[in-house]
Formats: C-alpha cells, structure tokens, sequence
C-alpha cells in the first residue's frame, strides 16, 4: 500500500460512510449537468462519492484502485500520481456534462453523478501504458493483458453510451478518464526535462550557435572518451565544415557546449 492509495481509499470509505446517512449533503456534493455553473465543486467532490442504495459500486472502484495504484503511484511519485487521479475524475466528468448537453436529455440535466470510476479508469489507462502486458484475471479466472483490457471496456464504453445502454451509468464519463489520463501522461512527457532537450535539440542550431558553443567548451576538463568524441567532431568540422554535422553530434556540442 502506498501513501495516496491508502489516503483516497480512506477518503472515499469516510464519504461513503458519512453520506448514506446525510442526504443533503450527498446531494451539495453529487454533480448535476445543470447546475455545475452554481456548484462548480461537485467537478471535484462526486469523484468520492458512491451510490448509497449499495455496496457494489463502491467495492470494485477501490478494488480496482487497490489493484494497480501502488504500483502507478510508485512509478510516478505520489504527487503527480494524485494529479493523474483527480484529472482523469475531472476530464471524465467534463466529457459527461458536454455528451449530456449535446443530447439534450432534459432528463439527463438533472441526474445526479457519483463514483471514482473515471479516475480510476485513468489510473487504469496509465497503469497500461507502463505496463501494457500485466496480466489480470477476469472474475479470478480468465487471464487478460491490460492493454485489452483498456480497448474492451473503451469499446463496452461506446457500445453502451451511443447505444443508450444506460442502466445509470455514466459510460461517458469512464471514457473521459481513459481521455483524462491519456492527456496527463502526454503533458507530463512533453514537459519534462527530456522532452524539452529533445526539442531544443530537434530545432537545430544554426553555423554561428554551433560556433559559439564549441569555443565554450574546455577539452581538458572532459572526459578521456568525451575528449575522444570532442576531436573526432574537431577533426570532421574541419574537413567538411558544420553541415556534415550528424544531429548525434549536434547534440554533443549542445550538452558540453554549456549555456
């Protein structure tokens, strides 16, 4: 068990406690279509709440939380692992207000929505993308990677919402956390150190940038085979100029050009 795992499952057993036997508040923290603008918090607040009338609906939210969390949240880190979760909640109850509007369900406006489901298909879908090949088992017997996973109850999830299969579930919504936790990911990956030194290195630099970085680097201070590196580039610029350059090598004299 992990430090945010453990606090969301705590989190929603507390909510699901305390609110079977308040009502009011249950409803000031459910999320209605049709009055999101009056209570923009319920974006937040439904995501720990579950259907008081049941166990079910509360029990295979947190198992499935409990199943791939740890792991998620171990490889990402506590913090971004708790982004991912409540981006995910809130992407998926975004795409359930903008399918419902787009309907035009008067019905529907005023159906109240509760439940972990989209973070936790967002945690699903990231659990996926590290590692697509885990294996689950399917009511304890029937083995399934998880990437299949992922497309079988992305193509349930369609199924069921364009064919009005309703059954009171916000098959939107799951949707919305599969988009949820896709886009956090990618985010995440495009702003990370790596990504921006693999731009900046993409972008190239022109002859004169080249130049500049080259006579910032100091060959003694390298290491022996970095310095090996550093005169095999000195030697080819000086035969065939800083267009025979490879991107390999602008990269090197990016790094060790410094600034």
């Amino acid at each position: 068990m992990t430090r945010v795992v453990g606090q969301l499952l705590l989190a929603n057993l507390l909510m699901f406690v305390v609110t079977r036997g308040n009502l009011t508040l249950f409803s000031q923290l459910s999320l209605v279509p049709a009055q999101v603008l009056v209570k923009p918090w319920t974006l937040i607040t439904y995501q720990f709440l579950h259907d008081p009338g049941g166990f079910s609906h509360i029990f295979f939210n947190m198992l499935a939380l409990f199943f791939f969390g740890p792991k998620l949240e171990m490889r990402l880190g506590s913090r971004t692992f708790l982004k991912l979760y409540l981006t995910a909640g809130l992407v998926g109850a975004i795409v359930h207000i903008l399918w419902t509007f787009l309907m035009m369900s008067r019905g529907g406006l005023y159906v109240p929505m509760v439940g972990a489901s989209a973070a936790v298909y967002g945690v699903l879908f990231a659990y996926a993308r590290f590692w697509p090949r885990d294996r689950v088992l399917i009511w304890f017997v029937i083995p399934v990677q998880i990437r299949f996973l992922v497309i079988f109850f992305t193509l349930i999830s369609l199924w069921s919402g364009l064919g009005g299969v309703g059954g009171g579930v916000a098959h939107f919504a799951h949707l919305g956390g599969f988009l949820g936790g896709w886009l956090y990911l990618r985010v995440r990956a495009a702003r990370s150190p790596a990504a921006q030194f693999r731009k900046q290195s993409e972008s190239g630099l022109g002859e004169r940038d080249l130049t500049v970085k080259w006579r910032q680097i100091e060959p003694a201070s390298l290491h022996p085979v970095n310095r090996a590196e550093y005169e095999r580039i000195a030697d080819k610029v000086r035969q065939l100029g800083w267009a025979a350059l490879t991107d390999r090598e602008r990269t090197f004299v990016e790094r060790f050009g410094g600034g």
